[in-house]
C-alpha cells in the first residue's frame, strides 16, 4: 500500500511513510541505528529469512526517514522525503515486490514454527502493500488523521523525539526543513491532479485543514514552534555557533518553510476547496468501490465485504446496548440510553479538580492493574511505564489519553501521555477503560514484549499492523472485571460506552463509503449510539471521510481475538490456560491477523 501501517508514536497524529530511495540505502550511522536481530539457529533458510526481513527493514526506513527518527534510528534525521512524488511511488513499490521475489526463492516447510510465522508475516504485509498501488492514493496527500505539516511542526519543536543536542542536530533539521518545502509543492500539484481526475477530499476534510496550517504558517520565525530549539540550544555550543544557527533559522524559516505552510493553506481555501467533493463517501470517487473494499483489507486483516461489516457492526451495537442498558438500571435510570450518557457527563463529581489529581488518578490504577497482571499474563514486559501530562505544544491536537513505546534502540520508558487540558472532558468514568486500552494489559504491554524479543527481526519487533495493534488493545479493555477494575457501575458503563462506540463506527465507516449515506446520517447514528460529545462525534465522523477504514481496526480486530481465544478453549476444553493463550497472541509480535490465526491454530494443534 501506498500509505502503510503507522507506528503511533505521536498522540492524535497517525503516522504516514516519508522519504528516502529504497534501493539506495544510507550508509550514514549513528549510536541509535537498531542492530540487526541474530540470527535463527535453524539453518540457511532461516538465515536468509532473516537477511531479506532485515533488508526490508532497512530500505522501508531509507523510504520513511520520519518514521525512523521516531522509533529511535537517528541515520536520516536530515531528511524530509519526496513521497508522493512519482519516484518515491516506484521506489514503495519496488521495496514491497523484490522482498516478495526474494521471499519465493525460500522453501517455508524448512522453517521453525516461530520462523514460519515470520516469514508468513512479511509476506502478507507485503502483497497488501503491493495491492495499495493500484489507487491513486498519493492525490490525496494532506489531511487532519495524515497530517505531515503539524507532525513536522512537533518535531521542529524541540519537544518531541527530533534530537537538538549538537550543532550538527540543528544543522540536520535545517536540511530537513528544505525536504518539507519540496514536500508542500509536491503535494500542491498532486491535489490540483486529483482535482482534475474527480479525485478529492470532502469538504469538511479540507475545511479541518485549515486551521492548523494557519496557526503553524506565522509571519514571525521568533513566534513560530520551530523557533523552540532556538531557545533552548544545549550547552557546550559556542557563540559563533549559536549566532550561525540562528541566522540560517531566521532565512530559512522566515523565507521558505513558514510561507510554505502559507502556500498550502491558500491554495486549500481558495482553490482546492471549491473542487472538494459534497457526497461523503469513497463511492463518489472513480473506482471508488474497489478502492474502499481494499481499505476495509489493508484495515482489518477480514475478507469480509463492506456490507457484511456493516451488518456486524449492527449487530455489535444491538448487544453492547442491551448490556450497557442493563448496567444503566443498576444505577437506578429509567432514562433512554442517549439521556443516560448525557447524565454521566453532566455530573459535576465525574471529574478531577486539577491537573495533579487526574494523573494521579491514572497512577493509582497502574498501580492495581500492575499486581493483578500475573494472574491472567505469564509474560510481563521489563520496560517501565511513565504517566505523564501530554505536552503543552501539543494537548491542543492530542486525545485524552494516549500512548508511545520507547524506540527500538532505546533503553527508556514506554509513556502514557494524559491530556490535562479541558478537564471537563475527562470524566473519571472513562479513566480505567482508557488505561486498560493504552497501557497494560493493551499497547504498553504488546509493544515492550515484542520489543523485548532479541529472536525476531524488526519488521516483527516494530512492525505496526493497526488491526493487530488496536484489535489487541480494545481487548485488552474487556479484560477489567477480571483485573478488578470495573467494580462501580459508572467504570463500568464507562467502558461499555467505549466498546460500543468503537462497534457503531463499523456502521457508519461502511454506511458512509459503501451504503449511500451522508454525513448527516453518520452524526445521526453516533449520536444515538455513543456517549461522545457534539464536538467528538462530528471529529470522529470527519476522520472516517479522511481516512476511509481505519476506524475499522479496532472493532475488528478485538472480534477476531475474541473469536480465537472461544475457538481454544472449545477444542482445548480443561487443558485451554489463558495465560498461555495470551502469551501465544500478545507475545507473538507485529503480525497480520491471519497470520496470528494460523500461529493460534498450530498452537492448538500442538497442546491437543
Amino acid at each position: 500500500m501506498k500509505h502503510p501501517v503507522s507506528v503511533s508514536l505521536l498522540a492524535a497524529l497517525s503516522l504516514l511513510a516519508l522519504a528516502g530511495c529504497a534501493r539506495h540505502p544510507a550508509t550514514e550511522k549513528s549510536a541509535t541505528t537498531p542492530s540487526p536481530a541474530p540470527l535463527p539457529a535453524s539453518g540457511a533458510t532461516a538465515s536468509r529469512l532473516n537477511e531479506i526481513a532485515e533488508q526490508y527493514w532497512d530500505d522501508y526506513l531509507a523510504l520513511h526517514p520520519l518514521t525512523a527518527t521516531e522509533l529511535g534510528d537517528h541515520r536520516f534525521d536530515g531528511r524530509f522525503g519526496d513521497y508522493a512524488s512519482p519516484g518515491w511511488m516506484a521506489d514503495g513499490l519496488a521495496i514491497e515486490q523484490e522482498t516478495l521475489a526474494k521471499l519465493d526463492q525460500l522453501d517455508p516447510r524448512q522453517l521453525t514454527p516461530d520462523e514460519r510465522t515470520t516469514y508468513e508475516a512479511l509476506r502478507a504485509g507485503r502483497e497488501i502493500n503491493a495491492e495499495g498501488f493500484r489507487y491513486p492514493s498519493e492525490l490525496l496527500p494532506v489531511d487532519t488523521v495524515h497530517d505531515l505539516p503539524l507532525r513536522f511542526a512537533v518535531l521542529g519543536s524541540g519537544q518531541d523525539v527530533q534530537p537538538f543536542r549538537t550543532a550538527a542536530d540543528y544543522d540536520r533539521f535545517l536540511s530537513r526543513m528544505d525536504g518539507f518545502v519540496a514536500w508542500v509543492d509536491q503535494a500542491i500539484n498532486n491535489l490540483r491532479s486529483g482535482a482534475a481526475q474527480g479525485v478529492v477530499y470532502p469538504r469538511t476534510v479540507v475545511e479541518r485543514t485549515l486551521p492548523p496550517l494557519a496557526e503553524v504558517g506565522v509571519l514571525d520565525p521568533e513566534q513560530s514552534l520551530f523557533w523552540q530549539p532556538i531557545l533552548n540550544f544545549p550547552a557546550g555550543l559556542s557563540v559563533a555557533e549559536r549566532q550561525r544557527l540562528i541566522g540560517a533559522y531566521r532565512r530559512r524559516l522566515g523565507q521558505h518553510v513558514l510561507p510554505a505552510y502559507r502556500r498550502l493553506h491558500d491554495y486549500l481555501k481558495n482553490e482546492y476547496l471549491a473542487q472538494a467533493r459534497t457526497r461523503a463517501g469513497m463511492d463518489a470517487l472513480p473506482s471508488g468501490d474497489s478502492w474502499y473494499a481494499y481499505l476495509l483489507r489493508y484495515h482489518t486483516g477480514s475478507k469480509l465485504t463492506p456490507a457484511e461489516v456493516h451488518e456486524l457492526g449492527l449487530r455489535e451495537v444491538t448487544r453492547l446496548r442491551a448490556e450497557t442498558e442493563q448496567v444503566m438500571r443498576q444505577t437506578g435510570s429509567s432514562a433512554d440510553l442517549r439521556s443516560f450518557f448525557e447524565a454521566m457527563r453532566a455530573d459535576a463529581t465525574a471529574y478531577d479538580p486539577d491537573a495533579a489529581a487526574l494523573v494521579a488518578g491514572y497512577t493509582a490504577i497502574h498501580e492495581r492493574v500492575r499486581h493483578a497482571l500475573p494472574l491472567l499474563f505469564a509474560d510481563l514486559p521489563k520496560t517501565p511505564l511513565e504517566i505523564r501530562a501530554v505536552e503543552p505544544l501539543r494537548a491542543k491536537y492530542a486525545s485524552a489519553v494516549s500512548y508511545r513505546p520507547p524506540g527500538a534502540d532505546d533503553a527508556g520508558p514506554g509513556v502514557l501521555y494524559v491530556n490535562t487540558t479541558d478537564l471537563a472532558s475527562r470524566p473519571k468514568y472513562l479513566m480505567e477503560a482508557e488505561y486498560l486500552r493504552q497501557a497494560m494489559p493493551g499497547r504498553h504491554l504488546q509493544a515492550s514484549l515484542a520489543l523485548e524479543n532479541p529472536r525476531w527481526p524488526r519488521v516483527r519487533r516494530i512492525g505496526d499492523d493497526i488491526a493487530y495493534r488496536e484489535g489487541w488493545a480494545l481487548y485488552a479493555q474487556s479484560l477489567g472485571r477480571d483485573l478488578g477494575l470495573y467494580s462501580d457501575a459508572y467504570s463500568l458503563a464507562g467502558g461499555l460506552m467505549t466498546d460500543l462506540w468503537m462497534s457503531a463506527r463499523l456502521v457508519v465507516d461502511t454506511g458512509l463509503h459503501s451504503q449511500g449515506w451522508t454525513r448527516q446520517q453518520a452524526l445521526d447514528y453516533l449520536r444515538a449510539n455513543s456517549g461522545l460529545t457534539e464536538a467528538a462525534i462530528a471529529a470522529d465522523v470527519d476522520r472516517s471521510l479522511a481516512a476511509p477504514g481505519q476506524l475499522l481496526a479496532y472493532k475488528m480486530g478485538q472480534l477476531r481475538i475474541l473469536e480465537l481465544r472461544r475457538r481454544a478453549q472449545q477444542q482445548l476444553g480443561p487443558r485451554f490456560d489463558i495465560r498461555e493463550f495470551h502469551s501465544q497472541v500478545v507475545a507473538g509480535g507485529s503480525l497480520p491477523l491471519a497470520v496470528l490465526e494460523k500461529k493460534i491454530d498450530r498452537w492448538i494443534a500442538a497442546n491437543k
